[in-house]
């Protein structure tokens, strides 16, 4: 897969959803243009959410701030991670078990099976498979490392919890959409599934979505 490529106008999105789907058709004119930036720190990127895993957005701040303040200032490298020793990764309030996980993500891309130069020219499920080999870092957010920082425009995240909502307020369903319901959407909305997600979200929530 070639790297990614400048987005798609409004005038293409609005092209192909007014055919395929005209309730995202509609919510595209509602909400404005497609807006979707670029995050090329890799590592830190996963970092941060290794970070954020299953606490609120106040605390995962305030580690990540303690974290990243132990390199002086400067976006820490795997080299820099590894060298952390493990009393001191927990003193800045991380758990036992995410100083491991911020060690071993050091690990592969130290020893490149993580090679972040190589990551935007493999397919969706390669680089999902590559991610998800890293303890601590599941599908969701392999799939959120595919929109945010690769920018790829056909990720369907069904496990996402704000878009399984989102999907139900749109279409207007009696109960949370079944697996079957999610793909029957996503197969409309190919090849902007990514698109039509971002825009669900921001039904939700009108901040811009940023990862």
């Amino acid at each position: 897969m070639p790297a990614p490529s400048s987005l798609p106008s409004g005038a293409d999105l609005l092209r192909h959803f007014d055919r395929a789907d005209p309730v995202i058709a509609a919510v595209i004119r509602k909400l404005g243009p497609f807006q979707l930036k670029r995050n090329r720190n890799y590592f830190i990127v996963l970092c941060k959410a290794i970070i954020a895993q299953q606490i609120s957005n106040r605390a995962a701040a305030t580690i990540s701030s303690r974290f990243f303040a132990l390199f002086d200032g400067s976006l820490p490298t795997p080299d820099h991670v590894l060298a952390v020793p493990q009393d001191r990764l927990r003193a800045v309030g991380l758990s036992r078990q995410k100083a491991s996980y911020l060690q071993d993500l050091s690990l592969h891309f130290r020893d490149k099976s993580i090679n972040p130069h190589r990551l935007p020219y493999l397919d969706n499920e390669t680089v999902i498979g590559q991610l998800t080999a890293v303890r601590g870092i599941g599908r969701w957010t392999a799939e959120m490392f595919l929109i945010f920082s690769l920018n790829r425009l056909d990720v369907f995240p069904v496990a996402d919890a704000g878009l399984q909502s989102a999907i139900r307020n749109l279409y207007g369903l009696r109960k949370p959409p079944t697996l079957k319901k999610l793909r029957f959407i996503g197969k409309k909305w190919h090849p902007f599934e990514t698109v039509a997600t971002w825009y669900a979200w921001r039904t939700l929530d009108p901040e811009i979505v940023a990862y």
